[in-house]
């Protein structure tokens, strides 16, 4: 009997092991920013060039665009977007004036749901619609994909390398709370930044006084240092002559 039972917790021991390294493989598979099991995966441009590309994720919203957009235009800074669908539902007009701005809109979802442990037909809904309003909206360009707090799993990727589409993520994100103060957001972009990365802000919500507050200093100080802004399309296909540039991971 005793053996049996010393064979039996073995066995409940390894299964236990086992199923803890599983969930942890799986958990930094979905939060990972450099890799996928299938399709593109974008987490930063390879470049030697001093050029980077500024996104903000969520949105728009009519309350704060005309902050914005008057520092982006104040710079000559054109940047990505990507937003929501029910956002865009809330306020059309802040999506068609982020477009005749000059601006790329990228596909957020409709929902902003975690995009795991879902139906293939769950994710057609949540990006075809999104895709319909950023086109009704007046985007011509290539639509990237980014996904809602960077989680994905296979059936993301399964579906979007089906679709041909190709997801950006960021390997630059200075304000991960909303609690971060606007001169810490500063100092972990310039610590952080390289050529060819891309950037990760948040100004519409909960952190977006702050992120708002930081952004013309992030733009002024990168650009005294010789960086050149990008929208995501551009960064992506500037040193190939038209095809994107992809960090394969």
């Amino acid at each position: 009997m005793k053996i049996l039972r010393r064979r039996w917790l073995v066995v409940l021991v390894c299964g236990a092991g086992l199923l803890f390294a599983t969930v942890h493989g799986l958990h930094r598979l979905a939060r990972s920013r450099t890799y996928q099991v299938f399709g593109k995966l974008v987490p930063r441009a390879e470049t030697t060039e001093r050029v980077v590309a500024l996104t903000f994720d969520d949105g728009p919203t009519a309350a704060v665009i005309d902050d914005i957009l008057a520092v982006l235009a104040s710079r000559h800074i054109r940047a990505t977007f990507f937003v929501t669908g029910a956002d865009m539902v809330e306020a059309p007009a802040a999506a068609h004036r982020l477009v005749a701005a000059g601006h790329e809109l990228g596909n957020h979802t409709y929902s902003h749901k975690r995009m795991v442990l879902r139906s293939q037909a769950f994710f057609r809904s949540e990006v075809e619609r999104t895709d319909e309003l950023i086109r009704a909206a007046g985007e011509k360009r290539e639509i990237y994909f980014r996904m809602p707090y960077g989680w994905k799993l296979v059936g993301l990727p399964w579906f979007l390398w089906r679709t041909g589409r190709t997801a950006v993520t960021w390997d630059v994100d200075p304000a991960p709370s909303p609690k971060v103060a606007p001169e810490m957001i500063v100092t972990r972009t310039l610590e952080h930044v390289r050529p060819g990365s891309i950037i990760l802000l948040h100004p519409w919500y909960q952190s977006g006084p702050s992120v708002r507050a930081a952004l013309p200093l992030i733009i002024d100080k990168l650009q005294a240092q010789g960086y050149q802004f990008l929208t995501v399309d551009e960064l992506l296909r500037i040193n190939t002559g038209g095809a994107p540039v992809v960090s394969q991971q």
